[in-house]
This record gives C-alpha cells, sequence and structure tokens, in this order.
C-alpha cells in the first residue's frame, strides 16, 4: 500500500469512527430519563463559598448529563430553615441538601464524625479517610439508617478559633460564657463551663450584637469578614480545635438515590468530589486577604493558650470515653479514623510539617 492510500483510507476510518461516536452520544443520552431535583442549603446565599459549593455540583451535574439531571438549589429558609436540612431529606420533603453532618449530633453523636471532632483530622487527612480509609463506607452505613446517602462536598480547612467580648488568658474565662458553637465541640466546651447555643450562619450576628451570646465560632477570616463578627467582639481566637477541617456534606433521600441510574450515581459522586476540593482551594486563597482586612478593621488576633488547649483536649478524650461506651456505631467509626489519625500525623511531621515551618521561618524574616 502506497502511502498516500494509507493516508486517505486512515482519514476515511478516522472520520468513520467520529461520526460513530456523534451519532452513538445522543442515543445513549436518549436512554437516561429527565430528573428535577430541589437540594434546601443551611446556608444563606451572602455566604458564597460554602453555599456555593452545591452549586458547583449542580452545574457539574447538569452538564456531565446533557442538562437531563438539574438539581434546584434553595438557601436556607427558601423550603426549610437552615438547621433542618438533613431532616427534610430524610422525610422526602426535598431529595437533596447541603449541609454540616454535625449539626444532627444531638439525634445522634455518630453525625459529627462526618463533619469534624475536637482533636480529629485535619482536611487532608479527612479525604484520605474519606476516600481511601473506607470513610465514606463507614459513613454511609450509619447514614442509611436515617433514610439518606451522603457524599463529602466541600471542606473548609482548619478553622478558626472564634470571637469573644473579652480575652481568655485561662480556663476559668470560659465559665459561663455564652457560645455559639456547632456541633460536637460544644459537648467538650460545656465540660469547661461554656454555655454552647447552636444558630444558623444567618442569625448569629443579630444575637452576638443582642449580647444573646458572647461569643461565636463560625468558619475563618473569608466568612467571618462578611458576617461583620468583629465589630462586636474584637477577639479573634485560634486555633478552632474542634474542627480541624470541617467536611462538609450532600445528603440524599436513600430511596430517591437508588432509583437514580448508574450513570447519574456516578456523575453525582464525580461532582461531589469536584466540590469537595473546590471549596477548600476558595477558602486557601481568599482567608490571607480577608485576615489582613479583619486585622485592619480592629481584629485583635489571640492564641488559645497551652493551658485552654491542654483542658479541652482532655475534657474531649472524656466525651469521647463516655459515648463510644454506649453508641456502637460512633465507636466503629470513630475508632476508624483515630488509628488512621496516629498514622498520618507520624508522615506529616516528616512532610508538610517541617516543610511549612521552614517556609513560615522565611516569611516571617521577610525573605519571601
Amino acid at each position: 500500500m502506497d502511502r498516500r492510500s494509507f493516508i486517505r483510507k486512515g482519514a476515511l476510518g478516522g472520520a468513520a469512527a467520529a461520526a460513530a461516536a456523534t451519532v452513538a452520544a445522543p442515543a445513549m443520552a436518549e436512554d437516561l430519563p429527565e430528573i428535577t431535583w430541589r437540594l434546601t442549603s443551611s446556608f444563606p446565599k451572602s455566604l458564597d463559598t460554602i453555599y456555593g459549593a452545591a452549586e458547583t455540583m449542580a452545574n457539574y451535574v447538569s452538564k456531565m448529563t446533557g442538562g437531563k439531571f438539574k438539581i434546584q438549589v434553595f438557601a436556607a429558609g427558601e423550603i426549610v430553615p437552615g438547621l433542618q436540612a438533613m431532616d427534610a431529606v430524610s422525610n422526602g420533603t426535598v431529595e437533596a441538601c447541603h449541609t454540616a453532618s454535625y449539626y444532627y449530633w444531638g439525634k445522634d453523636a455518630t453525625f459529627a464524625l462526618g463533619t469534624a471532632v475536637p482533636f480529629g483530622l485535619n482536611a487532608r487527612q479527612q479525604n484520605g479517610w474519606f476516600y481511601y480509609g473506607g470513610g465514606n463506607d463507614l459513613l454511609n452505613e450509619f447514614y442509611n439508617t436515617q433514610g439518606i446517602h451522603g457524599l463529602p462536598c466541600g471542606n473548609t480547612g482548619a478553622q478558626m478559633g472564634g470571637w469573644f467580648r473579652k480575652e481568655i488568658n485561662t480556663v476559668a474565662d470560659l465559665k459561663g460564657v455564652k457560645m455559639r458553637i456547632g456541633g460536637f465541640g460544644g459537648k467538650v466546651m460545656e465540660k469547661l463551663g461554656v454555655v454552647p447555643q447552636q444558630i444558623a450562619g444567618g442569625d448569629i450576628y443579630p444575637a452576638l450584637e443582642k449580647g444573646t451570646i458572647d461569643a461565636t465560632e463560625w468558619v475563618g477570616p473569608y466568612d467571618d469578614e462578611k458576617l461583620g463578627f468583629y465589630k462586636v467582639a474584637p477577639y479573634y481566637y485560634y486555633p478552632g480545635w474542634w474542627e480541624g477541617g470541617a467536611c462538609l456534606h450532600a445528603f440524599f433521600n436513600k430511596s430517591k438515590w437508588d432509583e437514580l441510574p448508574e450513570a447519574y450515581q456516578v456523575a453525582l459522586t464525580a461532582a461531589c468530589q469536584a466540590a469537595n476540593s473546590d471549596m477548600l482551594a476558595a477558602y486557601d486563597y481568599k482567608n490571607p486577604a480577608a485576615l489582613k482586612t479583619l486585622m485592619a478593621n480592629g481584629a485583635q488576633l489571640r492564641p488559645f493558650s497551652a493551658e485552654v488547649l491542654t483542658a479541652c483536649y482532655n475534657a474531649a478524650q472524656e466525651v469521647y470515653a463516655e459515648i463510644t461506651s454506649s453508641n456502637a456505631a460512633f465507636k466503629k467509626i470513630y475508632e476508624s479514623q483515630l488509628a488512621y489519625k496516629r498514622d498520618a500525623y507520624v508522615w506529616a511531621q516528616l512532610s508538610e510539617y517541617n516543610f511549612d515551618t521552614f517556609m513560615m521561618i522565611q516569611q516571617r524574616n521577610g525573605a519571601l
């Protein structure tokens, strides 16, 4: 066969293959149903990064399915209040929600393990455990008993320790402080005399301004600046030891999830994983500039003292011992996280810790 003949036949073959692919794709799409779901968020639209993760996920799903699978995203309060999002999915009011699993720890402490627990996993460790350590499967064993299927859909990274009207220098300073603190962290703080309050994001500032609460934690600089906490509580503490890597979840009604074609389940899974990565990247990029602005506006950074952190750590161990003694589901998942965390920090000491510490010294010395 001469060269011209080979090229001509090869080109025709390539064109035929391309044409076949063009014909086959719509035929495959025609077999898939048109579905529209409603998703209720636990967050207001003003918190664009955390609320936006649900929109990011929904947009990916729509594009991956040629617009046949649409998910309409509603802000907190548009269908149900933010802290009732999971209940609305479980009872079938809506097909999906975007929320923090630990908001529902009052129903069962096991819910807390899906988001973050005091002195738990950081964001990278969360993802390692979720995707490679069997974490998603373990959590869904529990979530399925609640009528839901869950997928990680966003992470804030390590959070700040919150805004206080007065300085917290000793453990005694915590006694009687009324603090908005989500999830499991409040249970630990309660042992140190704090009076925990669970308040949805959009309602925190009025409560702080009116003096209904004395302190609040939310996420970190970018969101905290938007919410304006620095105007009424100037002391900004770190680190948020109760949320070393807070994960958000997309929850789906279990029956509705099971009814989906496999292609749509795969699309949802991939879209949630993309949104999970995207939110963390967004916060990593936005928080540094927001921190500068907060400090320029009068926020006063304060570290929790070693005394306070040690007391909180010991209180957390007491809470874990109490819960694992009576909650088998919590015990199973917590022990899985704990076993991984022990090994993960051995590696982290050699890798990120040493690299980051050296680079932080360069930054402080003005060498960057």
